[in-house]
């Protein structure tokens, strides 16, 4: 890579952390997707021209990278500030968990226990309101994949926990698309209790068991 990529790679890279008043840093995702879009667009472009013209393609691919590096990150956390700033009585009640799991990747996690009645897949009255928050949010980003999971405890047997977890995670696909989510985003899952969260022994293990995961990420056909 030539020389004004790279200080420009290193410059988004310095600026990745941020210092806060007690002098603890955080991490910057939008600089740091700039940094890392710039570093593989500058190598990118480094390929493009084989005719003398190397330095000038890597500053555009530098650029070209920066941009959509820092784009996604940008939206990512735009898109999280968001959920957490609607969702934000459903969080201090521990009703939802809002997790960035990676730079890419938002994983809301619903508990089961106050969005369904036990042994049902038809969403609670109490919880609508919640799931309108939600699809708000979800609807201001129309480039996103969603796919929701939905997840039992291992009471019963394991072909009617598949059913149930696809079933609940069919309901909440269905209120979200009623809801102005585009059904096209959504896809639902049911993996009922073959991916526990905790020991399913005891009831608070299998409260934690029991559950509905929504997956947020950008879509690949349009990103």
């Amino acid at each position: 890579m030539k020389w004004p990529a790279l200080i420009a790679a290193t410059g988004l890279l310095l600026t990745g952390c941020t210092t806060a008043q007690d002098g603890s840093q955080s991490v910057n995702r939008t600089a740091i997707g700039a940094a890392v879009g710039a570093v593989t667009g500058g190598l990118l472009g480094n390929q493009l021209d084989r005719k003398g013209k190397r330095a000038r393609g890597t500053v555009l691919g530098a650029v070209a990278g920066a941009a959509a590096g820092g784009g996604l990150g940008f939206i990512m956390d735009k898109q999280e500030r968001d959920l957490k700033e609607q969702l934000s009585q459903e969080r201090a009640a521990n009703e939802i968990e809002i997790e960035r799991v990676r730079d890419d990747l938002l994983k809301l996690t619903l508990d089961s226990e106050v969005s369904f009645d036990y042994d049902s897949a038809a969403i609670k009255p109490a919880f609508r309101p919640s799931i309108e928050k939600l699809a708000n949010v979800l609807a201001k980003y129309d480039r996103n994949r969603v796919t929701v999971v939905g997840h039992t405890d291992s009471t019963g047997s394991e072909a009617y926990n598949q059913q149930l977890s696809l079933r609940r995670a069919d309901s909440v696909v269905g209120a979200l698309a009623e809801r102005g989510v585009p059904r096209a985003m959504l896809h639902a899952e049911g993996r009922g209790e073959n991916e526990p969260r905790a020991d399913n022994s005891s009831e608070a293990g299998r409260q934690l068991n029991r559950r509905v995961e929504i997956l947020v990420q950008p879509d690949a056909a349009t990103s």
